[in-house]
């Protein structure tokens, strides 16, 4: 990931409104080259709003958006070329082959001739979806369609991707492939991916924003977010139940342990200790179970510090009413 620079998308106290609903109420934020935002929130919250209005499919009631320094509610068509928009459910001219869409959507961006053919080429290299070029796009399977969603978004190599659950419908495979394929193009391009797969956030984001009723409740690197967590430097020890008798007393002894969880799984115990202090507590922590798991002659398992749990982070911040004045 190269460092980031001038932002080319800023967004600026952003409101929509739907009758007396408030969708989205007052974001504000930006996202410069170089950076891959994963736009987290649970249904409702204003994830998809915020991404129509930003491509200009929907008008805000409210606020400014730029677009590689065109605003988009007035330099709307300029601002759209710089875009590549992946919406929810990749919709698409069903009747059409993957091939004659590409064509249609190449001649919609301007491209034509042999500039249209390499673009084609290379959307579909990328996308991995030569395979099907020739059959209905209604005859595909859910992860082609979504594919050629994709493939349609970067046709034009934009400067700005926008793109809503960009793996949804993906087996495993195709959602590594996909995870590469926007892991390359991030260097060059400011990208925004809404998503409810925590796991994709670590895994190709360099920044997370929480949204909850339409309002941005965290905003840093997901190891920032991870670091609020209250697993945040916890140790979870794996140990065979056989053995577990008395280990969580032997743990609730050590120096300044506040806390012990326990989970049976099969015929394992699954310890994780909290220590005093939570996540700027003493990082030695782990050593002093290790040592006494030796002491004990506990088989382990499992020995590790917990980096954090953004699960745990998102289901906090946005479940609780006082989620907002928890904002970062």
């Amino acid at each position: 990931m190269t460092e980031t620079s001038q932002p080319m998308i800023v967004i600026d106290n952003l409101v929509k409104r739907f009758g007396p609903f408030t969708a989205v109420g007052g974001v504000s934020f930006s996202v410069a080259k170089g950076e891959v935002l994963g736009f987290l929130g649970p249904n409702g919250a204003g994830k998809s709003t915020t991404m129509k209005m930003v491509t200009g499919y929907l008008a805000p009631t409210d606020g400014k958006i730029s677009v590689c320094g065109h605003e988009v509610g007035i330099e709307t068509l300029a601002a759209q070329r710089e875009i590549g928009y992946l919406p929810e459910g990749a919709p698409a001219y069903v009747d059409m082959t993957p091939l004659e869409f590409l064509r249609f959507i190449a001649d919609v961006r301007g491209l034509k001739g042999a500039e249209a053919k390499k673009a084609i080429d290379r959307a579909v290299a990328r996308t991995e979806i030569g395979g099907v070029l020739e059959q209905t796009i209604d005859t595909l399977s859910k992860g082609f369609r979504r594919r050629v969603g994709l493939a349609q978004a970067i046709l034009h190599d934009p400067a700005v991707l926008i793109m809503d659950e960009p793996t949804d419908g993906l087996d495993p495979n195709q959602k590594y492939a996909v995870r590469k394929l926007i892991e390359e193009m991030a260097p060059e391009k400011a990208i925004i991916i809404s998503t409810h797969i925590l796991e994709e956030v670590d895994a190709i984001c360099s920044r997370a924003l929480i949204i909850d009723r339409g309002a941005i409740v965290a905003d840093g690197t997901p190891a920032e977010l991870m670091a609020r967590s209250r697993y945040h430097n916890a140790v979870t020890l794996v140990m065979p139940a056989a053995q577990a008798d008395g280990a969580r007393e032997a743990l609730g002894a050590l120096p300044g342990v506040a806390e012990i969880e326990s989970v049976t799984r099969g015929e394992d115990v699954s310890f994780t200790v909290f220590q005093a202090g939570g996540a700027e507590g003493d990082t030695l922590l782990i050593d002093e179970v290790a040592q006494l798991a030796r002491a004990r002659n506990w088989t382990v398992r499992t020995l590790y510090r917990e980096p954090g749990r953004l699960d745990e982070v998102f289901r906090r911040l946005t479940r609780s009413d006082t989620a907002k004045s928890e904002a970062a």
